[in-house]
């Protein structure tokens, strides 16, 4: 089956790479790589097929995003944030997936997820409040997921917590500019947003449980497997993606850079054994890095398919595969810089840009590994890791 998006991809990546300074000058991305990503339909790919969507495989959707973001990391990263929304919007209320996508399919919708927020009881819905950093491409959104907790009606935290998702229209958060002044991933406009005393209707309001789980696709009568992967499975599947990306986009620099490079020593490159062996190795893990993810979330999605459970157990040692092939191909990266000499690192060779925005995507908090090895090695064992902070984010 044919991939109408990468193929679309494919035909202007040309231009995805030539935006790549002026989104990095901006800080968020240019208006011409936001129409690209429009044109060949990237957010679409997981949006349901009832609202103009494609309901592509996941597989597809993540080898369109590294397709992106090897042409330029900053647009990759959108198209893989931004892209994944649409798959939890598929599974909310009917009423607010009309409201996002009833007049404009094309509407995109930003977050954070991270529980910065508390959601007060009212009548009606909650009344809700709340600060969160890293809104990746906000500034072209017009709605936006957030993840908060919900709160007594005094304004008090439940306990135990009740995280949940809200989803909220442009006019009841604020962007705050100039929030992100950062070393990578410039362009990605990743700016902070605030809620003050928005009220919420009940149905814009979904039970972080029931997605972790895929329950909530079950229950709103979803019949595509990909809407039946949990959260922790699609949503790392974009972000992950982008880094990976990057670092083929990387590689592919540093190949065209290094074709006719001859070092201080007068040796040309393509005659020192020991830098192409580095090479060699470096774009064998890239490549295994990324074999790794999409044969993971491949094999989820065969699971639920067959109407198999997607276990705790392989929810974890799903996100360690994910975590580590994010780690492994930006350490080949750093090897591949390591070898290309002072005049990598000019401003105006990508190969530097490229280096800045695979670290700054490493440190996304779904790429941090202690936990998460350490529930899988436990259930590995057949030990039950506790409940708390070690699950949260599997």
């Amino acid at each position: 089956m044919t991939n109408p998006v990468l193929e679309a991809v494919e035909a202007r990546a040309d231009e995805i790479s030539a935006l790549g300074p002026a989104n990095e000058a901006l800080g968020r991305l240019d208006d011409q790589a936001v129409k690209v990503l429009r044109d060949v339909g990237a957010i679409r790919m997981l949006q349901p097929k009832t609202y103009g969507g494609l309901e592509l495989h996941p597989r597809e959707f993540a080898e369109t995003v590294m397709r992106i973001a090897a042409c330029d990391g900053a647009t990759g990263w959108v198209a893989g944030v931004v892209g994944v929304h649409p798959w939890e919007m598929a599974m909310a209320d009917p009423r607010v997936q009309e409201e996002v996508w009833g007049e404009d399919p094309d509407t995109w919708i930003a977050s954070p997820y991270a529980p910065m927020g508390l959601l007060r009881p009212v009548d009606g819905g909650y009344v809700f409040n709340g600060r969160w950093q890293f809104s990746s491409g906000t500034d072209h959104c017009q709605w936006i997921f957030l993840g908060g907790f919900l709160a007594d009606a005094d304004g008090n935290r439940l306990n135990p917590p009740q995280s949940v998702h809200v989803i909220l229209p442009r006019a009841d958060y604020e962007i705050v500019e100039d929030s992100w002044d950062v070393v990578g991933l410039r362009g990605t406009g990743s700016k902070d947003v605030v809620v003050k005393d928005a009220f919420v209707p009940a149905y814009r309001v979904i039970e972080y449980a029931k997605v972790v789980d895929g329950s909530l696709a079950a229950e709103s009568g979803l019949t595509n497997p990909a809407y039946r992967l949990p959260f922790s499975a699609a949503f790392p599947l974009g972000i992950t993606s982008a880094v990976i990306g990057m670092c083929e986009g990387a590689l592919a620099h540093h190949l065209a850079y290094q074709r006719d490079r001859v070092q201080i020593t007068g040796q040309a490159v393509r005659d020192d054994p020991y830098v192409l062996y580095a090479v060699g190795d470096a774009a064998a893990e890239i490549a295994a890095s990324r074999a790794a993810l999409l044969d993971n979330v491949s094999r989820m999605y065969d699971m639920v398919a067959a109407g198999q459970e997607i276990t705790f157990e392989r929810r974890a040692v799903g996100r360690r595969t994910q975590a580590a092939a994010a780690w492994r191909a930006v350490r080949a990266v750093d090897e591949i810089v390591a070898r290309s000499g002072g005049n990598a690192m000019r401003l105006d060779n990508p190969i530097q840009r490229f280096w800045r925005d695979v670290h700054t995507g490493l440190a996304h908090a779904i790429h941090v590994p202690g936990a998460v090895f350490h529930a899988s090695a436990l259930t590995e064992i057949g030990v039950e890791p506790p409940q708390g902070p070690m699950r949260s984010m599997i």
